[in-house]
C-alpha cells in the first residue's frame, strides 16, 4: 500500500514537472511565430531587426567561428569560477569561524556590489594588461558575491547540536568542519554556485567587449559594427546557450556530491 501511494506521489510530481516545462515552450515558439510574421509582413530589413529564421540561418552558416570563439569564452569563464569557488569557500569558513572578521568584511561584500563590474574592468586593463587575466577577473567578481553569501548563510545554519556531538567524542576544530559544517553546507553552496554560474559567461563577454581580439564578446563587437544584426543575434543566443550550459554544469556536479538530493527536483 505503501509503495502504491509513493509511487503515485512520484508520478504526480513528474507531471508536474513537465506541464511547468510545456507552458514556456508553448509561449516561446509564439513569440517567435509573432516575431517572424512581423517581420516579414512589415519588410524590416535585416540590419534592422533580423527575424528568428535570419538568425538561425546565421548561426547556422557561421557556427565553426562561433563555436571558435565560444571556447575562449568558455575558457575564461571556467577559470574564473573555479577561482571564484575557492576564494569563495575560503572567506565563508574564515568569516563563519571568526565573527570579529564577519562584522568587519560582510558589510563590504554588500556595498560592493553597488560598483558595476564594467566600471572596473578598464581599470584591470590597465593593471593587467589586455590579456586573459582581465577578462577572468571580471569573472571571479561577478561570481564571487553570491557563492560566498550563500555558503556563508549555510554554515551559520548547521545544527549546533551535530557539532556538539562530534566535539564530544573528541573532534578538533578542522574534523568540525571537514566533517559536519561544511559538508550540510552544500546545499546553499551550489545555489550560489547556480546563481554564479548563470553570471559567469556574461562577466567574460563584458571583458572581452573592452579589450579583446577573440570570444563572443570580441565577436558581438564585429558584427554590430558591421551592422550584421543577425549574426550578433546568433552570438546572444550562443551566450544564452553556454549559460545554460554552466548551470547544467554545477548542477552535475552537485549530483555527483551529493547522492542525497537526486530524488529531488
Amino acid at each position: 500500500m505503501r509503495k502504491s501511494v509513493e509511487n503515485s506521489v512520484e508520478k504526480s510530481i513528474s507531471r508536474s514537472i513537465k506541464n511547468n516545462y510545456i507552458l514556456p515552450v508553448i509561449v516561446l515558439v509564439l513569440i517567435l511565430l509573432i516575431w517572424e510574421m512581423g517581420i516579414r509582413i512589415s519588410g524590416t530589413p535585416i540590419y534592422i531587426l533580423p527575424a528568428p529564421s535570419d538568425i538561425a540561418a546565421a548561426l547556422t552558416d557561421d557556427f565553426g567561428r562561433l563555436i571558435s570563439e565560444s571556447a575562449v569564452t568558455m575558457s575564461e569563464t571556467l577559470l574564473g569560477m573555479a577561482i571564484a569557488v575557492i576564494l569563495a569557500i575560503a572567506g565563508a569558513l574564515i568569516m563563519d569561524r571568526f565573527g570579529l572578521m564577519k562584522n568587519a568584511i560582510y558589510p563590504l561584500l554588500v556595498i560592493s556590489q553597488a560598483i558595476p563590474v564594467i566600471v572596473l574592468a578598464p581599470i584591470f586593463i590597465i593593471y593587467l594588461g589586455f590579456g586573459m587575466a582581465p577578462k577572468v577577473l571580471t569573472v571571479v567578481l561577478m561570481c564571487f558575491f553570491p557563492i560566498i553569501v550563500t555558503y556563508t548563510d549555510g554554515l551559520s545554519r548547521v545544527d549546533q547540536r551535530l557539532v556538539n556531538l562530534v566535539k564530544s567524542y573528541g573532534a578538533n576544530i578542522f574534523q568540525v568542519y571537514y566533517l559536519i559544517k561544511m559538508p550540510a553546507a552544500f546545499d546553499s553552496l551550489f545555489s550560489g554556485a547556480k546563481i554564479a554560474a548563470t553570471y559567469s559567461v556574461t562577466g567574460a563577454v563584458v571583458g572581452e567587449w573592452l579589450s579583446s581580439d577573440s570570444g563572443l564578446g570580441y565577436y558581438m563587437l564585429i558584427t554590430k559594427n558591421g551592422y550584421m544584426l543577425d549574426k550578433m543575434f546568433a552570438s546572444i543566443l550562443m551566450v544564452v546557450i553556454l549559460s545554460l550550459l554552466m548551470n547544467g554544469l554545477v548542477r552535475l556536479i552537485k549530483y555527483l556530491l551529493m547522492p542525497g538530493t537526486r530524488s529531488s527536483r
